[in-house]
């Protein structure tokens, strides 16, 4: 045992990432990246970053893209802070905001990093189920509360479900708890400009709301690791000034997520090209038994029927060198994840089920 371990670390599990291939072979569909490479733009940005620019910090704050994405959400840059990706601003939340001991509340299930991130932090971390079609109950908030939620944490759209939460009810919510409501948008861009709008609304009205957005969904940049918080000044002010590493987003990432960021003609059209292959591969999934959700995401819980086993599924696909996500979690047991893919990678993968299917 390791005496300078903290207890509390000891005891815990870290996050499983999803699977990884080395092989350019592998047709990946288990970790939600976007099947379209990013923009152009983001090529000539890394053409032209010269390599001197590594020799010295990069711009602490990374004030040009800050700057991008207040205009992009006509929010002010006060309420703006750049994060190494979408996890980085979860562990800043939970350092920021909840206290040893304190209260972290979810849904279950939920994005399996912040059980992680609240056993980091030595907090008590509470869930609450889903309704049967992946609703929140009526009665979350009421649990928040009783919990002492400091920190409330929503994927929306939901992981893994898909599902879209009315952003009338998360205002509801955030006016009915005392702490601190994070709404994770990682998947937002694929929900349709209506989402995407709704959630920096709720700024005007709720001071205890934060958004997370990231670049690896929507703008295909899932290796460069860059996200960004939105919140009320008073929230972003002490992760800005206190909690935040310094230099915590590097020069390159700058960059080419600005270049990214001011393409969005170029990004609109992936996640349209997205939409359409999701409900294609919905509707090709459901005339071979496998049903999901409505999705508002680039992704698909698919329910295997009860005559197969989705884990047999999954490890079969895997055999036949395509990757999908199978939880071996309670309610998550009879479902695979599979993030959508290309018109040339769906076809391949429905070919395999096909062939799966009836090897019974």
């Amino acid at each position: 045992m390791n005496p300078y371990e903290r207890p509390n670390i000891r005891r815990m599990q870290g996050y499983q990432p999803g699977e990884q291939p080395s092989d350019s072979e592998t047709i990946k569909l288990n970790t939600n990246e976007n099947p379209y490479p990013p923009s152009p733009a983001v090529d000539r940005a890394l053409l032209d970053f010269a390599p001197e620019q590594l020799r010295t910090y990069p711009e602490p704050l990374a004030n040009d893209l800050r700057t991008a994405i207040a205009k992009h959400h006509s929010i002010d840059v006060d309420n703006v802070v750049v994060t190494h990706a979408g996890d980085e601003a979860l562990r800043l939340a939970a350092t920021t905001f909840v206290d040893t001991g304190g209260s972290f509340v979810s849904t279950d299930p939920t994005y399996s990093l912040y059980p992680v991130l609240a056993q980091i932090q030595d907090a008590q971390m509470h869930t609450q189920p889903l309704t049967e079609d992946w609703s929140l109950p009526e009665d979350f908030a009421a649990h928040a509360r009783s919990a002492g939620a400091q920190l409330t944490c929503i994927v929306n759209p939901h992981a893994p479900s898909g599902t879209l939460i009315d952003y009338q009810r998360l205002a509801e919510i955030a006016s009915q708890i005392s702490g601190v409501l994070l709404i994770d948008e990682a998947y937002v861009d694929f929900a349709g400009n209506l989402a995407a709008k709704a959630g920096p609304r709720l700024l005007r009205d709720h001071g205890n709301v934060l958004l997370l957005r990231t670049f690896s969904k929507g703008y295909s940049l899932a290796g460069l690791r860059l996200g960004y918080l939105l919140g009320h000044a008073d929230l972003i002010r002490p992760i800005l000034e206190k909690t935040r590493d310094s230099y915590n987003v590097d020069a390159i990432s700058q960059a080419l997520g600005l270049a990214a960021l001011q393409d969005q003609d170029y990004a609109r059209k992936t996640w349209a090209a997205v939409g359409r292959q999701r409900d294609q591969l919905a509707l090709s999934l459901e005339q071979r038994g496998l049903y999901s959700p409505p999705s508002a995401t680039n992704f698909l819980l698919a329910t295997i029927p009860p005559q197969l086993s989705a884990q047999s599924l999954y490890q079969g696909l895997k055999k036949a060198g395509i990757l999908v996500r199978y939880f071996d979690t309670p309610r998550l047991q009879d479902k695979l994840r599979i993030s959508i893919g290309t018109e040339e990678q769906q076809q391949r993968l429905l070919t395999e089920l096909d062939r799966l299917i009836q090897a019974g």
